[in-house]
């Protein structure tokens, strides 16, 4: 084990000394920042502004069209083929023909929308809700509904979420942090796992791996090289934690201060008409008057970060592992890195299928398909993580890491008996058949 504990830390010492690995330390969580705030910054730069023709021979929606900053409807009553055959030439994007008819009903299947390109969902929506609503009033008005029945039938209900211990929390923030965390543990796999793999046909090509394996075991310099660099992934993730946590806490400092106290007096101050009542306010009254910033605070607070992050090391530790186990025999059972992609898919294949479900995990994360798909330990590193944020009960997770350390353990003999083999084996085109041999042979 000695032997195992410098392959370790050669791996680690050299990968960590490198100008790349401090760079992305530093650069990473603000790539990780950047890369959500471009969506947002991407939909406001897009400015883009289409024209839409309409012309509604019903009379029902003239004015019912409202124009914005990206939309904007006109109205006119000229033919329909007229427009059709010069709203390219007057720059619209295209002509809405709603047509008349005695029944409002016939509306539902008669709207046709005229446009040289394909309309995006967005534009089909927008048109597709003013016409839906107005529709709906028109045939609650027929009904007898007036318009003042008809203002109190419309209701917007917001459903405020608390735990048993009647605290903030936000199955939005819940979502985005399960989401968050298996995309990590996938990219993270993928990456570190594909570092082992190039290490491996890099000391292998270079025949450096002859001169190392007259000193030590295959599976001893296998198991160094992959716990090595699974020392180095663990180490730029919790640089990278305390860095964002410095990071925000400095943003905090620096822009919030007192803030949201201020905030809150203020709208208590408008909201009571004495001081009288201030004592009558009900529990749903104070939820009123908290500042978004403080829902969000509570929210953050009701979130156990401890449990969420403790499991996000072991199922990073667990999936790497067990992923990168395969990774390394693949590297060694090649000559080239063209010569991979045969033998990666099939192995890749669970870890992209779970990201695949990842849409069916966050609508019910307690449902037979995410219970399932956190147990396999080819899929749980992902599946588990996207659960975990929403409370999974403490057996679920002990069998879901029995199961990972049992796949981790069942990989690394697999791919140690490809490994022992590949590693000295040159010049040879690899078969799925000769890989089963070398599984097979014994020594």
């Amino acid at each position: 084990m000695n032997k195992v504990g410098l392959i370790i830390k050669r791996e680690y010492v050299t990968r960590v000394r490198k100008k790349s690995f401090i760079i992305m330390t530093i650069l990473g969580p603000l790539l990780f920042a950047g890369i959500f705030a471009s969506v947002f910054l991407l939909n406001r730069v897009d400015s883009e502004k289409h024209t839409i023709v309409v012309v509604d021979k019903s009379h029902l929606f003239e004015g019912k069209f409202k124009s914005d900053t990206k939309l904007t409807f006109v109205y006119q009553n000229e033919n329909v083929d007229s427009l059709r055959a010069k709203s390219k030439d007057l720059g619209y994007f295209g002509v809405l023909f709603i047509p008349a008819s005695d029944k409002i009903e016939s509306l539902e299947k008669g709207v046709v929308l005229y446009s040289e390109a394909q309309p995006g969902f967005d534009i089909i929506e927008r048109i597709k809700f003013t016409i839906e609503k107005d529709i709906k009033n028109a045939k609650m008005v027929a009904a007898g509904v007036d318009d003042k029945k008809l203002d109190m039938i419309k209701t917007d209900v917001e459903i405020q979420t608390r735990d048993l211990e009647n605290k903030e929390t936000s199955t939005g923030l819940t979502t985005g942090i399960g989401f968050g965390s298996g995309l990590l543990i996938y990219m993270f796999i993928f990456i570190y796992g594909a570092m082992v793999m190039r290490g491996v046909m890099e000391e292998k090509m270079s025949r450096i791996v002859e001169v190392i394996i007259s000193s030590v075991k295959p599976f001893q310099l296998m198991l160094g090289k992959i716990v090595g660099v699974a020392l180095v992934g663990l180490t730029q993730f919790l640089l990278w934690v305390v860095l964002s946590i410095a990071a925000v806490s400095i943003v905090s400092a620096a822009f919030l201060g007192d803030k949201t106290e201020k905030e809150k007096i203020e709208a208590m101050q408008q909201m009571r008409p004495g001081m009288n009542q201030m004592n009558q306010l009900n529990a749903a009254q104070q939820d009123q008057i908290m500042s978004p910033k403080e829902k969000l605070s509570d929210a953050l607070a009701s979130i156990n970060f401890v449990v969420i992050i403790s499991a996000f090391v072991f199922y990073f530790l667990g999936g790497y592992l067990l992923y990168s186990a395969l990774f390394a025999a693949i590297g060694s059972a090649v000559d080239s890195e063209t010569e991979t992609q045969q033998f990666m898919l099939p192995v890749t294949i669970p870890l992209i299928l779970a990201y695949v479900v990842s849409a069916t995990v966050m609508t019910n994360p307690n449902g037979s398909v995410a219970f399932w798909f956190s147990m396999i330990p080819f899929t749980s590193p992902v599946v588990m993580m996207m659960r975990i944020p929403f409370g999974v009960p403490y057996w679920e997770v002990g069998l879901s890491m029995l199961f990972l350390i049992a796949g981790f353990i069942f990989t690394t003999w697999l791919a140690s008996k490809i490994y022992r083999i590949g590693i000295l084996m040159y010049g040879k085109k690899v078969s799925y058949a000769e890989l089963w041999k070398w599984i097979r042979y014994h020594n």
